[in-house]
């Protein structure tokens, strides 16, 4: 405690270190904040929040609010120490001003004030400042209440008092620039999300979050409290809500290694899938890194030396004739990783990936110290574990042969593609995309109405495989998979001993677009088709290959003159609006397309294929954790969540976008 408070009474202006100039950010927003679209806008809140993460894991708050304004606005108080106010000896003004109005000014670029800190960009709220209209900031600190307003970043007047008050802290209110962000409507489930995210992160600290916006339906204002006194084991057990648990202990670890502190969560289910989470200072790493390569060398190395220990195991291995691969050891496991790096290096396509070569040790040795005494504490669940281990192995043994059967078919039908596919003539995978089509009819259709030269076809018969609730060789063994995989050109078992990592490196689209209908069996072999290559062929996911087509719902016709096709009903309703005095009449027709069948190759181009005015959703992992519960609850035998999930999303949400 007196270490804490010598450090509260020495952080001060000289804490604060400039590192450059806040003049590109409204110039090129996007190198600063990834993209001005609603991705974008909501990491205004994340760079504001982080500020308050910072403090509450240096120790010094507890309490987080974040608050969606009626009027546009967000506004983010904490109760930690409060921005530094007074004068920064190099620049000459307040140090909140500094904060403020300098990019990469702040508390965290001096170790002695923080050890650790959040943030992927690690531009600041200077950044977060820049592109907002108007901004205040507001700093409870010893026994005053201290602000200074901007307007694009520029401050209007010197931070000075404007009362008194008991509490400590920071508030900060930012009202986003429309002239730079295509929306500035903050959405409750994005932020809800992450909010959520960072409470399981932070054991102990609550963040409330308060809608004054009323919704539209209900007239009603939200308001939601994330708090987690458990942390991680929280975590693991919400992101595993909807699978049958192997058993219902929570392996839990958390200590520090090599100067790392780590935290890991281990939980088995009854699924074939792995679902592991990593983190680095909050971060979610989708793309891994040598934190996640230290857990997976520990796990498979434990229990490997476990199983070879244990007479029983043993001999059940040696009479099924397997041999135990690293897979094999995580099929059923979910996980959530969580470390705090002082300089972590991120590298990868999204800069989510962590490059410390020490983590990978350190983690190692955590996990691996820990696991050991759990298995020998616990027998039975140690048997459990092994038990499964013993029938992945035996799956994937299975699997590769049923690959190996399809390649050989394959092969002696004299090509490697399917013959339902209707390929493109032009061969550059990046000039090229192929559209999976539900049904017979409407592959008919996009095969006759197609660029030929660019696109693609492969018509999807019969029922799509549920992978979620299926053995992997019974992946392989499903014809509508294998046409997918070999038309689009994924290839497995390629990069080492993990038969089920997709390798993209041969892919042969750009683009692969899955055509459904718009209606409700539309909407499910979508996330059929999206649950497949979540779980079986993330990198075309991450590396932003996969879209969803939009044919429109309706086609409105005015007197046999004006036609317009409509993709929602608000849109439908708007050509009422325009027409028809918000009714139908006798001079309006409405077409409602039940099926991509009913249109014709000329209407199925112009509305759904053409790159020129068509719709396309790309798919995305931008919250795998969360994503991981949607495909779960989704694609599970648990029904009643499900119901609710559609009956509360059905009208506004994209799950796949």
């Amino acid at each position: 405690m007196a270490e804490n408070q010598e450090i509260e009474n020495n952080y001060s202006a000289s804490n604060i270190q400039v590192l450059e100039g806040l003049e590109a950010v409204r110039k090129r927003p996007a190198m600063y904040i990834g993209d001005i679209s609603e991705k974008g806008l909501h990491h205004l809140i994340n760079e504001t929040v982080d500020n308050s993460i910072d403090e509450a894991m240096a120790g010094y708050c507890k309490n987080i609010t974040v608050t969606l304004g009626q009027d546009g606005s967000c506004t983010v108080e904490d109760d930690g120490r409060g921005i530094p106010v007074d004068e920064h000896k190099k620049l000459h003004k307040s140090a909140l001003e500094v904060v403020m109005t300098v990019l990469h000014a702040g508390g965290k670029f001096d170790k002695g004030s923080y050890k650790v800190s959040g943030g992927l960009h690690g531009v600041g709220v200077s950044c977060v400042n820049a592109l907002s209209t108007h901004m205040i900031s507001q700093v409870f600190r010893d026994g005053n209440i201290y602000q200074q307003e901007y307007e694009k970043g520029k401050p209007l007047y010197p931070v000075k008092i404007v009362g008194h008050t008991d509490k400590r802290g920071t508030r900060q209110q930012f009202w986003p620039d429309a002239s730079i962000f295509t929306t500035t409507t903050f959405k409750w489930d994005i932020v809800a999300n992450r909010m959520r995210e960072l409470a399981f992160l932070n054991a102990g600290i609550s963040i409330r979050l308060v809608d004054e916006r009323p919704d539209p339906e209900t007239g009603k204002t939200r308001e939601q409290t994330f708090h987690a006194k458990d942390g991680l084991k929280e975590f693991v057990r919400y992101i595993d809500r909807h699978r049958q648990h192997l058993f219902d202990d929570v392996i839990y670890l958390k200590t520090e290694k090599q100067g790392v502190p780590i935290e890991v969560a281990i939980m088995y289910n009854t699924d074939y899938t792995e679902n592991l989470h990593s983190y680095v200072n909050n971060i979610n790493t989708i793309e891994g890194g040598t934190h996640v390569t230290g857990f997976r060398i520990a796990l498979t190395r434990t229990l490997k030396n476990y199983a070879d220990n244990d007479p029983q195991i043993a001999k059940q291995i040696e009479k099924a004739k397997i041999e135990i691969a690293g897979e094999d050891f995580r099929e059923g496991l979910t996980a959530v990783i969580s470390i705090k790096v002082a300089e972590p290096q991120f590298e990868g396509q999204t800069k989510t990936k962590l490059g410390n070569s020490e983590v990978a040790g350190a983690v190692q040795q955590a996990v691996g110290e820990a696991l050991t005494n759990y298995l020998e504490e616990h027998p039975n669940e140690a048997k459990m574990i092994c038990n499964k281990v013993i029938l992945a192995a035996t799956a994937r043994i299975a699997a590769r042969k049923a690959r190996e059967s399809v390649q050989r078919k394959t092969v002696m039908s004299g090509g490697g593609l399917p013959g339902k596919l209707a390929d493109c003539s032009l061969k550059d995978p990046k000039e090229t995309e192929i559209f999976l089509v539900e049904g017979d009819s409407a592959g008919g259709s996009a095969k006759q109405g197609r660029d030929r030269f660019h696109q693609a076809i492969l018509p999807l018969r019969g029922k799509i495989l549920n992978v979620e609730k299926v053995q992997r060789h019974r992946v392989f063994e499903a014809e509508s998979v294998m046409n997918i995989i070999q038309s689009i050109g994924v290839r497995f078992g390629v990069d080492g001993e993990d038969d089920f990592e997709a390798n993209t490196d041969k892919l042969r689209y750009d683009k692969i677009i899955i055509m459904t209908d718009a209606d409700v069996d539309g909407s499910h072999i979508d996330t059929l088709i999206m649950t497949l290559f979540y779980r079986y062929m993330p990198r075309v996911i991450e590396q932003g290959h996969l879209y969803i087509a939009t044919p429109p719902l309706y086609k409105c016709t005015f007197k046999n003159k004006v036609s317009e096709y409509c993709y929602t009903d608000q849109q439908r309703q708007a050509f009422l609006d325009k027409y028809g005095a918000g009714v139908e009449d006798k001079n309006i027709h409405t077409q409602r397309y039940k099926g991509l069948g009913e249109m014709n190759p000329e209407q199925l181009w112009e509305t759904t294929m053409n790159p020129k005015t068509r719709l396309l959703k790309q798919v995305t992992i931008e919250n795998a954790a969360d994503a991981d519960e949607v495909f779960s609850m989704l694609m599970g035998d648990d029904v009643e969540p499900r119901r609710e999930f559609i009956e509360q999303n059905a009208t506004y949400a994209n799950i796949d976008a």
